[in-house]
């Protein structure tokens, strides 16, 4: 994703589509993985919705940016209700396109919270407006995170989730930007506070990452380390790594790198799994093995698989 030409040509064509008011697929030059980004539906969300605003002060007085999340989309469980997750989607997604997929998964006992990022200038895409949980400029262990950004997401998953019934057990999910999101929120959930330093006070169950990558990733062992409660909170936190071979928007390397981080860091109960020859989506394969596994890890009644 460190291509400079990619990220130009991407940008020209997403201005030339929203100038001829046509929005629906973003191709990628020759070579390239095509990037559905629904941005006909994002864009007229972000006219008709009614937004959820999030302000990131760290509550000394200084103000932070605001935030306005989009619509929200909940998939009901089927059966009895055991289990509510989180679902964020990709940059330029919302939460309608993944909530269709979610509500195909034989997992009868799950309740599906599925929110829309705020629209926001995207650096990767040379500030054009995008859905994204942060701001992306670059993937790698060096790159700027978005802290800011990240902590205001991760709070607003954790307002969606604050509602619950107690018995029901609490996870995060997410793809490309979202599920560096999720992970995100895990390490807040460990730490037992954003980094900004507010209290989470989420208790989370599971956590899933499809085609993502750890932010922060370069200081979390440390942090971990020095927590008593983190150290625990880390042993017995389940997580979930999914990642293609042949993504080549979020590199596999980036997902291998965050799983090794997670794993040195203290996370014991991680799977992580690689696909051959997977690109930027998911596939059958990945997300039979995901309901399996979050049948396993929240206890869930049954998984009917055909």
């Amino acid at each position: 994703m460190t291509d400079p030409n990619w990220r130009q040509e991407i940008v020209e064509e997403m201005v030339a589509l929203h100038s001829n008011n046509t929005y629906d697929i973003v191709s990628l030059p020759p070579n390239k993985t095509t990037v559905k980004l629904n941005i006909s539906i994002y864009l007229f969300e972000v006219e008709n919705m009614s937004h959820r605003n999030f302000s990131t002060s760290s509550g000394s007085g200084n103000a932070g940016r605001t935030f306005e999340f989009g619509r929200t989309h909940v998939v009901r469980p089927k059966g009895k209700h055991q289990a509510t997750i989180v679902w964020l989607h990709g940059i330029g997604d919302n939460g309608s396109s993944w909530s269709q997929l979610l509500e195909t998964l034989p997992l009868p006992n799950i309740k599906w919270i599925c929110p829309t990022a705020p629209t926001r200038p995207v650096a990767l895409f040379g500030g054009f407006p995008c859905t994204a949980w942060s701001d992306v400029g670059d993937i790698s262990e060096d790159a700027l995170n978005d802290l800011e950004g990240l902590d205001a997401s991760a709070a607003h998953v954790a307002n969606l989730l604050s509602t619950e019934p107690a018995n029901i057990k609490l996870g995060i999910g997410g793809f490309s930007n979202g599920a560096a999101t999720a992970l995100h929120s895990a390490t807040c959930h460990v730490l037992g506070h954003y980094g900004n330093g507010n209290v989470y006070r989420i208790n989370l169950s599971a956590i899933v990452s499809l085609s993502g990558w750890l932010p922060c990733s370069r200081t979390l062992e440390n942090k971990i380390r020095g927590s008593r409660d983190g150290i625990r909170r880390a042993a017995s936190l389940p997580l979930f790594l999914g990642h293609g071979r042949a993504d080549d928007v979020v590199a596999y390397e980036h997902g291998e790198n965050s799983a090794r981080t997670l794993s040195s860091a203290g996370f014991q109960n991680l799977i992580f799994r690689s696909y051959n020859g997977l690109g930027h989506y998911t596939v059958p394969e990945e997300t039979d093995e995901v309901c399996r596994w979050l049948t396993a890890n929240l206890a869930l009644e049954g998984l009917r698989l055909n």
